[in-house]
């Protein structure tokens, strides 16, 4: 190994020597082989990324058609003065890249559909992360997942909310106060054969807010021009949904690790 080799490995450990502290030698070293997929780098998903990035994640896939504008900058990572018009995947692998110059990123300016998944989906991805807003879309991105046994963590609506306190994990199937999450499960049910019986779990890990939507508040009569379409949203908690999907992702491959070791 040259000189120049021997350089670049000790600055990734000293880049990620406090992951190693917490995590172990042996699950960082699986990170930096790990194949990370995030679908939806928005409010939520952004910060996922830039987490699993600090932890050393070796590949990440980022799939957003959307390109960054102004009513983004209140809540998602990338959105910056300077970042305006550019594709929300491309302004976050850049970053990426000023995190840690040896991750593979591969940035899919698409939006997934129920028919392009199959094609647009990595085949060679360890984990994936659901952070889209559309229930059909998100459906069919979950049977997908559970046909092909590719672990899967996916995320409930974090707009009107105003306390991160209130965010928890539960399976799919047991989740409340989430419009987008009693869609999807009745999409399931009925376009998927997931099971009726409210009994029986989805076998789906979600994250979700036991915290009641909060109406939007409405715009100034004097600006006509912003968007008021929706909830309203804090990045207080669309980050904190994502950077709690990305402890459990970390959480799956360091275990993965030990169970391999």
């Amino acid at each position: 190994m040259s000189r120049q080799d021997n350089s670049a490995e000790s600055g990734q450990e000293r880049r990620f020597a406090g992951v190693a502290r917490l995590y172990g030698q042996t699950a960082v070293q699986g990170f930096a082989s790990a194949h990370v997929c995030v679908v939806g780098v928005g409010g939520v998903g952004s910060w996922a990324v830039e987490a699993l990035a600090r932890s050393g994640i070796g590949q990440l896939s980022l799939i957003d058609a959307d390109h960054l504008v102004e009513s983004n900058i209140n809540r998602q990572l990338q959105a910056l003065d300077t970042t305006l018009g550019m594709a929300k995947t491309q302004a976050l692998g850049q970053r990426i890249g000023q995190i840690n110059p040896q991750a593979r990123v591969h940035s899919l300016e698409q939006m997934l559909s129920e028919e392009n998944l199959s094609a647009l989906l990595p085949g060679d991805c360890d984990y994936l992360l659901d952070c889209i807003d559309n229930f059909r879309v998100k459906a069919a991105l979950i049977h997908h997942c559970k046909r092909r046994k590719l672990p899967l963590l996916t995320l409930g609506g974090a707009g009107g909310k105003r306390d991160p306190g209130l965010i928890r994990l539960a399976d799919l199937s047991r989740t409340e106060h989430d419009p987008l999450l009693a869609k999807t499960r009745k999409q399931l049910r009925q376009g998927y054969g997931f099971s009726s019986n409210p009994k029986r779990r989805f076998g789906v890990p979600c994250i979700y807010s036991q915290e009641q939507s909060r109406p939007s508040q409405g715009c100034p009569q004097s600006d006509a021009s912003l968007n008021c379409s929706g909830f309203g949203s804090s990045m207080a908690v669309t980050a904190s949904f994502g950077l709690f999907a990305a402890a459990q992702v970390l959480k799956y491959l360091s275990e993965r690790e030990l169970r391999t070791e």
